[in-house]
């Protein structure tokens, strides 16, 4: 079950864009940083002519360890908002779940429709804060322990990003595996968070989406608390990321169906049978349409979950070292492999 402190106190944010086409700061709560707010004004874009608001009106990201879910809306000759075209509200939480947030943002959303009261909007906020509920009269009742932490993970899309990929798909399993840096390009924001929610689910035994930047731009704030992490998966959709090798091991471009090894991590990627025998059974798993994406996610788990007790097994007195490896006499990308993914899971003793 989720908590009530998921959502933060600097959470609630709202902006407008009036009949003039002016974009108006009109309330948040209880403050907002001068970075987060620099984030949000970059993020809510009202332009109409690119279509991404009537593609996106729910879009999300990651900044500063906290998620941001934005909504945008469309406003129609209402006398609660007067020469309201558009308002963006943005909900600021820790916890990685689009389904929960979306649903809340409408309700939240239909309910400033409605009123045109940001004072109500705080309410309902601070009482799925403190209760993890709240109630309306017209748009239902939201709960929070009615989305699962588990059940957002598993709301992926595995086989479609192995039927796109096909045996190159190992390439992203090996990336994610050693904790590498990823970056994905697609020129529409819907296509990257589509895919890239699926990304964490190859290393299910992990757990971790926080590895994910979904809507990431060129602006230093962005590009620093990126590079904080040691290792991530990023979404971008400017093109010409692809000439940032400094901020990739491996980089998709998903618009042309095509992976690229930076040339300083060639080493990393070199292929053992083994991952050959694991890139086969992800194309078969995938193209099998009596199995599920659970079913999917479940036998790749399996599998590293095999890779990481060979390893395992391979050390003396629970320590397994360099010299222990080399005794084993693999095939060099096979050793590669395998001391990469020791470190990796801080297995090896260096």
């Amino acid at each position: 079950m989720l908590g009530t402190t998921e959502l933060i106190s600097t959470g609630l944010v709202g902006m407008e864009r009036d009949n003039n086409n002016d974009v108006l700061w009109t309330w948040s709560y209880p403050s907002v940083s001068t970075e987060q707010r620099g984030i949000i004004i970059k993020k809510c874009s009202f332009d109409l002519e690119s279509g991404d608001v009537r593609v996106n009106p729910f879009s999300y990201g990651q900044y500063n360890d906290c998620w941001y879910y934005r909504t945008v809306n469309d406003v129609q000759n209402l006398d609660t908002l007067l020469k309201v075209k558009q308002f963006v509200l943005i909900v600021w939480a820790r916890d990685f779940n689009p389904e929960k947030y979306e649903a809340f943002s409408k309700i939240l959303s239909k309910t400033y429709c409605k009123t045109g009261d940001p004072a109500t909007l705080l309410n309902f906020y601070l009482s799925v804060l403190t209760l993890g509920s709240c109630k309306t009269e017209e748009n239902g009742t939201f709960v929070v322990r009615d989305y699962d932490q588990k059940k957002a993970f598993a709301l992926s899309c595995v086989k479609d990003v192995i039927n796109t990929f096909k045996l190159e798909t190992i390439l992203i399993y090996t990336a994610l595996l050693l904790k590498k840096r990823i970056i994905v390009y697609h020129h529409k924001l819907a296509n990257l968070q589509f895919f890239l929610r699926s990304f964490p689910a190859f290393v299910w035994h992990r757990q971790n989406w926080n590895i994910l930047y979904p809507n990431q731009d060129f602006s230093d704030p962005e590009i620093s608390d990126m590079k904080s992490a040691s290792y991530y998966v990023a979404g971008f959709s400017d093109a010409s990321i692809d000439a940032r090798t400094d901020l990739y091991d491996l980089y998709i471009n998903l618009a042309a169906v095509e992976i690229s090894i930076a040339p300083h991590a060639k080493e990393t990627f070199i292929m053992s049978k083994t991952h050959k025998d694991i890139a086969l059974n992800m194309v078969r798993l995938a193209e099998d349409k009596s199995l599920s994406d659970d079913d999917v996610i479940m036998d790749i788990a399996n599998k590293t979950k095999d890779l990481i007790n060979t390893l395992q097994s391979f050390a003396t007195d629970k320590q397994l070292t360099v010299e222990i490896l080399r005794e084993k006499n693999l095939a060099p990308a096979l050793e590669n492999f395998l001391f990469n993914l020791a470190v990796a899971e801080n297995i090896i003793k260096l």
